[in-house]
Parts: C-alpha cells; sequence; structure tokens
C-alpha cells in the first residue's frame, strides 16, 4: 500500500512540474528559444503574491488574478520591448538576454525580501486530506493536479479552435509567411510570452503554497523545467504533461528509496532519454 501511495504522490507532484514546463514549452514551440527566467519569472511571481497577501493583507481569492494580469503584462510588455529587438535566425541573443533577466530579478528579490524561506498561507487547506481506503491524499496536492489538467487542456483546445490558435500555431510554422498574411508576428510572440510568464507564476505561487521558496529557487525551478520538456519532447504541449508526470513519479520513487539522492534520479533519467529518445517520449523521431 505505501508504493500505491508513493506513485499517486508522484503523479500529484508531476502535475506541478508539468505546470512549470508548461509556459518554458510554449516558448520553444512558437519562438524556438530558451527563457532562461522562466524559474525567476516563477518565483517572482511567488514573491509578489507573498507581498500582496502578507504584507498588503489582500486575500488569496483576489491576489492570484491580479499576480497572474501582472505577469502576464510583464511578459507582453517584456517581449515587445526587448526580446522581439535581438530575435533572429541566431538563438544566442535572446538567450544571454533572458539570462541576464534572470541575475536582475534574482539580485531584485534578494534586495527586496532578503534571503531567507517564504511561503503563502493558504490556511486549513494546506493540511487537509481525503481518505481513500488506507491512502491519504492531501486536497492541495490534488487540486493542483486538477488545475494543471484544466489548464493543459483549455490551451490544447484553444489552440485547435480559436483564431488565436491558428494564428499561433501558423506563426510557429513559419513566422516569414504569416506576416506576409497580414499576422504581427511579434504581438503573436508577445501573447506567447505574456501566457508563458502568467504560468510561470502561477506554478511558483503554487509552490509556495505547498512549500517555502527563496530568491534562489529559480534556477531549480528552471533546471525542472528543462526536464520536463526534454523528457516529453520539445514544443509539445501534451509532451510537458507526460514529462513532468513522469518525472514527479521518479523524484518520488527516488526519495523514497534513497531519500538523500535529491533530484539525482531525474537527472539520470533525462540522459537516458537523451540517449534513447533525444525526441523525448511524445516527439517524433526525425526523418534521415
Amino acid at each position: 500500500m505505501i508504493w500505491i501511495e508513493t506513485l499517486i504522490n508522484g503523479l500529484l507532484l508531476g502535475g506541478l512540474y508539468a505546470l512549470f514546463g508548461l509556459g518554458l514549452s510554449l516558448i520553444f514551440g512558437v519562438m524556438k528559444i530558451a527563457n532562461i527566467a522562466h524559474g525567476e519569472m516563477a518565483i517572482g511571481g511567488a514573491f509578489l503574491a507573498i507581498a500582496t497577501a502578507n504584507f498588503i493583507g489582500l486575500p488569496l481569492v483576489l491576489t492570484v488574478p491580479i499576480i497572474l494580469l501582472m505577469a502576464w503584462g510583464f511578459g507582453f510588455a517584456l517581449q515587445m520591448a526587448v526580446i522581439n529587438r535581438v530575435l533572429g535566425s541566431d538563438p544566442m541573443p535572446p538567450l544571454l538576454m533572458t539570462f541576464g533577466l534572470s541575475i536582475v530579478v534574482q539580485n531584485l528579490l534578494v534586495e527586496m525580501f532578503g534571503a531567507d524561506n517564504r511561503s503563502l498561507d493558504i490556511g486549513a487547506l494546506g493540511t487537509a486530506s481525503i481518505q481513500i481506503g488506507n491512502t491519504s491524499l492531501g486536497v492541495f496536492p490534488l487540486l493542483m493536479f486538477a488545475i494543471a489538467l484544466a489548464l493543459f487542456g483549455a490551451l490544447h483546445w484553444s489552440l485547435h479552435h480559436t483564431r488565436w490558435g491558428r494564428n499561433l500555431r501558423a506563426t510557429s510554422d513559419d513566422p516569414e509567411i504569416v506576416g506576409m498574411m497580414g499576422i504581427d508576428r511579434r504581438r503573436v510572440f508577445a501573447m506567447v510570452m505574456g501566457l508563458s510568464a502568467a504560468l510561470a507564476a502561477l506554478s511558483g505561487m503554487m509552490l509556495a503554497m505547498r512549500g517555502s521558496i527563496t530568491p534562489f529557487s529559480g534556477g531549480e525551478r528552471l533546471l525542472i523545467a528543462f526536464e520536463v520538456i526534454v523528457i516529453g519532447g520539445l514544443g509539445s504541449i501534451w509532451g510537458s504533461l507526460i514529462g513532468g508526470l513522469v518525472l514527479g513519479i521518479v523524484h518520488v520513487i527516488g526519495l523514497r528509496l534513497d531519500p538523500a539522492s535529491g533530484p539525482l534520479y531525474g537527472h539520470l533519467l533525462l540522459l537516458v532519454i537523451l540517449l534513447a529518445k533525444p525526441e523525448g517520449l511524445a516527439g517524433k523521431a526525425r526523418s534521415r
């Protein structure tokens, strides 16, 4: 029975991991760039929520949508004002730009909040659990998992059944051609970056509700997000979900077998996937 509970907990943790990878996967799938500041966007959103909820006293039910709107606006403005200027055939300029941004955001967080652990208080929801047979499951992890599934489903639907989704997929396939069809690819990129920043902020807030964070937590979150999208398949929305679930299960089982291992077994899984199936679990093999 202990292993059934371990497996379920791994799946629930994997839902959060998948959410971390979703925004990064979206950016890579559309713009073919890696956002090195993705982890800091997540942690920055969490710290803004902590400041709003704990210091100002705004309830979480209002704090979360406000932070999501702020994160979307930040991502949109960042893309329009900065990253669009350096986008091109060379992926190095946006890579360096987002790397510099990650350092700036991290140092700003340290300056504003210090290096202490912080968390978002969700009251009784944080300790509430339900009993299913002999297995006890936390209500909040179940809620996080349900939110992750709902967001993946909503994004998949919007990509295939809305005009915005069609424009996004067309821009991803050939950004030069869509410009000739009257679609402003730079604005599409900005919308994608805004959505990615909002998803990052949401995952960061969930992490702060689940445990504690510091201004230095962004690097670890970025690593998890990269592992998720590489394991699942670069640019694949459902691949991010699969990658997150697999990584969560491996982490939890690894800690059960070897409590001192940390994320070691997740890193080993990444190496195995890269060697055995470089395109990822949900990716398509490239023809040679």
